[in-house]
């Protein structure tokens, strides 16, 4: 399986039907990119990469199962992919110890194993100039009480591309983990939260590009977001969970 060359650079945006993934489609989509849609939905694929235009594609994958996994490794393998977003991911919430444990598989399954799996597909092929980016969560640095394994899940995926960071040093290949905050999505609208906590899909989407520009291994998007990050490192971390899980 494999798409036709353009003489445009390709990026693959999974978890592409709704949200931070159909915003990065469109910006992408705008600056240049031919853009490979990834995600369970085909209408809402349909969609959009009809509202993209002509030489966009899509493809009807479940990342949680291992055919769809299969099929889109497959794909980075077979088509030039100048960019991979690994952003397709799951959330549960509540006690850990009374969630049934195919929540907790379907999470590591989709956050972990995907992430792994396509981030190695694309580092195989990967030349210099291309770039993995892949969305992790301010959680990854300070983990939420009720979200035990999703914080756990956030936070493997920002080891993971801090060290392919390292080992790319010099390489000419980008590897980057963007951990946002709370975003306004469709599933998750955060009406309940302080304004100057939210952001929109389109405002992590800049702050994502504008990073892959530079040479950090992690971004974190906003100010406030930055400033949580920097105090979960620099406080006690019996204060910092406390504090999250009293919040």
């Amino acid at each position: 399986m494999a798409f036709p060359r353009t003489p445009r650079p390709t990026a693959l945006v999974t978890g592409a039907g709704t949200g931070l993934g159909r915003a990065f489609a469109r910006r992408l989509a705008r600056e240049g990119h031919r853009v490979i849609a990834v995600a369970r939905n085909e209408e809402r694929l349909r969609a959009l990469t009809a509202e993209l235009g002509p030489d966009h594609d899509h493809l009807v994958a479940d990342l949680a199962t291992a055919e769809g996994l299969h099929r889109t490794a497959e794909l980075i393998g077979t088509t030039r992919v100048h960019l991979l977003v690994n952003n397709a991911g799951t959330a549960t919430t509540g006690p850990f110890a009374t969630t049934p444990l195919d929540r907790a598989d379907a999470m590591l399954e989709l956050n972990c194993r995907a992430v792994t799996a396509l981030s190695h597909a694309f580092l195989t092929h990967a030349e210099s100039g291309d770039a993995l980016l892949n969305i992790a969560s301010t959680l990854a640095h300070a983990p939420k009480a009720q979200l035990a394994v999703y914080s756990a899940t956030k936070a493997y995926t920002v080891a993971l591309s801090e060290a392919l960071w390292a080992e790319l040093r010099g390489s000419g290949v980008r590897v980057l983990a963007l951990c946002p905050g709370m975003t306004a999505t469709e599933s998750q609208p955060h009406h309940d939260a302080p304004a100057a906590l939210v952001q929109t899909p389109e405002q992590v989407v800049e702050a994502a590009l504008r990073a892959l520009r530079g040479t950090a291994p992690t971004a974190v998007p906003g100010a406030v977001n930055r400033l949580f990050a920097l105090a979960a490192r620099a406080l006690p971390r019996r204060r910092v969970l406390t504090a999250l899980a009293d919040g």
